[in-house]
């Protein structure tokens, strides 16, 4: 590496916006915009661009990737830059107030007191108001750094009082050509994944180097068009919600005992000791959330799977309409072409239609396994 800003693929006007913000900031923290709102479609790189700032912001040469700063930045473990991020559904008020409480202190060893939330999307209304008066009148050396999907993710008293910076969705070519330069993967591969991935680059990286998610998801696209009765409809939906699940327990069991472990330790419990006063309501308070981070982790993983086969009905409407348009997913173009072939334009927007609510419904919590039936129905050749 040889900048913070290498990581931020296909975001040159950013990177000059924030690079003009690291040179102008002033020893005495006037000059310097104290709270700032990244917004982009996921997979753009809000959070990286964010840390990358951070890291500038802390670093003498504004970012120079060799430094002290700029490494314990890049590791997270830079005394004063704080990530604020959660695994569960949403971000609350006590949350909210600790850090609140942080960002008043002055810098520990850095320039700036930097705090960083990931997803200020999931701040609940409650958790917001408890960081406007931080945002509205910060200490002279704190900065505030909110990343969010859209503004409107964010309630209009806090987003008034940021800088918005909006990350586009990084071009394909630049993503497979970051996977060849920094990952070692091969040209065609990276090509495919980029392309795969719809400017996500994380994704593309996983699967760059992942075959058997590579394979997931081959297979996931060809259900569209195996899809004949009403059984296979609900084959199909209760194996992408088991599926779902077990890469959410996955995750989650190992957090979860590694949480339950620290909380133990920390009321100094015993597995056959006495449990002290208080000890109860923590580790319900515990276990609730661990519920509510299962939750996110599995209906993540399936609107992965919905975007996939939001992205597969895309190549159909292009095959079926504009023949020659470049496919998202150029891998598995026979498996296109044989939709295009059985469905018409028609048809193939109804099922569009069909991934289009079933996201809705997620996103309002409806049951996944309900949801997903509803929605291979409406998949089923016609």
């Amino acid at each position: 590496m040889t900048s913070v800003w290498d990581e931020l693929v296909g975001q040159s006007p950013v990177v000059d916006t924030l690079s003009a913000a690291v040179r102008s900031a002033g020893g005495d923290g006037r000059s310097m915009t104290h709270a700032w709102l990244f917004t982009g479609p996921p997979g753009s790189g809000r959070s990286n661009a964010a840390k990358a700032f951070a890291a500038a912001l802390q670093c003498e040469r504004g970012g120079c990737g060799e430094c002290r700063s700029c490494t314990t930045a890049a590791a997270g473990s830079h005394p004063d830059i704080t990530l604020i991020r959660t695994d569960g559904l949403s971000i609350g008020t006590d949350v909210a107030r600790e850090y609140v409480r942080k960002s008043a202190l002055s810098p520990a060893l850095g320039r700036w007191q930097v705090l960083v939330v990931e997803d200020a999307d999931r701040l609940t209304e409650q958790a917001a108001n408890a960081l406007l008066k931080a945002v509205e009148e910060p200490s002279p050396f704190t900065v505030w750094m909110l990343c969010a999907p859209a503004t409107e993710d964010v309630i209009v008293t806090i987003r008034s009082r940021c800088r918005p910076v909006l990350l586009r969705t990084p071009p394909v070519d630049a993503i497979a050509r970051l996977l060849v330069e920094r990952d070692g993967v091969e040209p065609q591969l990276a090509h495919e994944v980029a392309a795969a991935s719809q400017g996500h680059i994380g994704r593309a990286r996983g699967l760059a180097r992942d075959p058997q998610a590579r394979e997931r998801r081959r297979e996931i696209l060809s259900l569209p068009t195996s899809l004949r009765s009403l059984g296979d409809c609900l084959v199909a939906a209760q194996r992408i919600n088991d599926e779902a699940t077990a890469r959410a327990a996955a995750i989650a069991d190992v957090a979860d005992e590694r949480e339950s472990a620290d909380l133990k330790q920390s009321w100094g419990v015993e597995d056959r000791g006495r449990r002290p006063a208080g000890y109860a309501g923590a580790v319900s308070s515990l276990e609730k959330d661990q519920k509510r981070r299962r939750t996110r982790l599995a209906r993540d993983s399936i609107d992965g799977v919905l975007l996939d086969l939001l992205s597969f009905c895309r190549d159909v409407v292009a095959v079926q309409t504009a023949p020659g348009a470049p496919l998202v997913n150029a891998d598995v173009a026979d498996a296109v072409r044989e939709a295009a072939r059985l469905w018409t334009p028609e048809s193939t927007l109804s099922r569009i239609g069909a991934i289009v609510e079933a996201r809705e419904a997620l996103t309002a919590n409806a049951a996944p396994l309900l949801t997903l039936e509803r929605m291979m129905m409406g998949f089923r050749s016609r």
